[in-house]
């Protein structure tokens, strides 16, 4: 997988965690990469597309989770 101009992330060593959401059900799911990238993919399709963030993209998508900038309005 290329991402960012053409860097190269290999994605055949990793480890998937599924994100816990009480009832067990696929879900998201999450994979520490090389060099501090961090993998994104539908668990319903694990064959599918997997998103890959740079460490800083990371980090700023948790920041805005634990702010609750994506919590849907009340």
């Amino acid at each position: 997988m290329s991402i960012n101009g053409g860097a190269n992330v290999d994605l055949s060593a990793a480890i998937w965690r599924k994100a816990a959401d009480g009832a067990q059900n696929d879900s998201v799911e999450v994979a520490l990469l090389a060099d501090g990238h961090v993998g994104l993919r539908n668990g319903k399709d694990p064959e599918g597309p997997v998103l890959v963030f740079t460490p800083g993209e990371w980090a700023a998508f948790t920041a805005g989770v634990q702010d609750g900038e994506f919590d849907r309005p009340a």
